[in-house]
């Protein structure tokens, strides 16, 4: 109900609205990333991260330490605030809260998936998988003897079962391109979790729409630059975009017969909200569209904080977590290599 929620919300979920605003405030500021830029080594690296919500995690690490160990150690501090805000969630924050990690598990369904193609070590493979998007039985995937099986088993026992069962069968499993199948599963993802924050209403509604509709949006440009002199046709290329968001559907008819770069750029100007990004492209810069549309997201999901009483905020914090691991790790591997000309190139400030 729209209105109502500023006397209701609290009643459930005041307090872990709280408890994300505090996270969030624990979050790297632009201090914070000047010292990181100073240091020589990732002892140096360690020793002011240890100053941060990442102290606890680092402080026992040994030396030599390495870039994966640093990310390792941040992404379980995302993980531990994650399952403790999870355990104290009431049923509708829960479901939202799974809901944000469903992605990660699609990823790691998928990483499975290929690994089981190509006769990959289980445990290996487990290794590889994203923490927040574990679930109790993905180690049964991995024993799998063939496609078959493991599409009985992933319809049995993930939370993905119904983006797998209306969207795929254990045929396009061995034929499909592990791409494809990704974001075939991608796309129902959205569309189940755009329809659910619908439902919910209220500003999660109007916030969530914001927020989901721009990534829909990201995926539909990069499955279109990822298709480009591929064998994948102009319809097939449709089907994987959302059916939402602020490019469909014109946008999305002008995206499944781009051709270049160029076609996709006067088509993305269309929509005024990433004419801006564009706007900041130079020609012949696609390779800076990524960290563009990073800096566009992470504007998103600071301006979510700016509202109270909805659960959008629960999803932002992730992506700013996120944005903030994906920093630490471009800063630890220039300053491991000895490239530390090209820090900033990679950093996206959140504050």
């Amino acid at each position: 109900m729209w209105g109502w929620e500023q006397l209701y919300f609290n009643i459930k979920d005041g307090f872990l609205e709280a408890i994300v605003r505090g996270h969030r405030g624990g979050l790297l500021t632009v201090p914070d990333y000047n010292n990181l830029t100073q240091c020589e080594a990732l002892d140096d690296i360690k020793l002011n991260l240890t100053a941060t919500d990442y102290g606890a995690y680092l402080a026992n690490e040994a030396s030599p330490l390495y870039t994966s160990t640093i990310v390792d150690k941040c992404t379980q501090k995302l993980v531990d605030d994650w399952n403790n805000m999870r355990c104290q969630a009431d049923e509708t924050l829960a479901k939202f809260l799974d809901f944000c990690t469903y992605g990660h598990m699609i990823d790691n369904v998928v990483l499975i998936v290929t690994g089981t193609l190509h006769e990959r070590d289980v445990q290996e493979l487990l290794d590889k998988c994203h923490p927040l998007g574990m679930f109790d039985s993905i180690a049964t995937l991995a024993v799998a003897a063939n496609m078959r099986e493991l599409y009985r088993l992933v319809l049995v026992d993930t939370p993905l079962a119904p983006y797998f069962s209306e969207n795929l069968t254990h045929e396009d499993l061995d034929e499909m391109n592990i791409e494809i199948m990704r974001n075939t599963l991608y796309k129902a993802y959205l569309d189940d979790f755009a329809a659910f924050c619908g439902k919910l209403g209220g500003t999660t509604a109007e916030v969530m729409s914001d927020l989901l509709a721009f990534e829909a949006d990201r995926r539909a440009l990069n499955i279109t630059l990822n298709s480009i002199g591929t064998e994948l046709t102009r319809d097939d290329r449709k089907k994987l975009y959302s059916n939402f968001g602020l490019l469909y559907p014109h946008g999305h008819n002008e995206l499944s017969i781009a051709e270049d770069f160029d076609q996709i750029r006067a088509a993305m100007e269309k929509v005024p909200a990433y004419a801006n990004v564009f706007n900041k492209l130079g020609y012949g810069e696609a390779q800076m569209l990524d960290k563009l549309l990073y800096e566009e997201e992470v504007k998103r999901c600071c301006a979510c904080f700016e509202q109270q009483f909805h659960y959008g905020v629960f999803y932002a914090y992730m992506k700013l977590r996120e944005q903030e691991i994906r920093n630490i790790m471009w800063v630890s591997e220039c300053v491991a290599q000895d490239q530390k000309a090209r820090i900033n190139d990679g950093i996206v400030f959140l504050f």
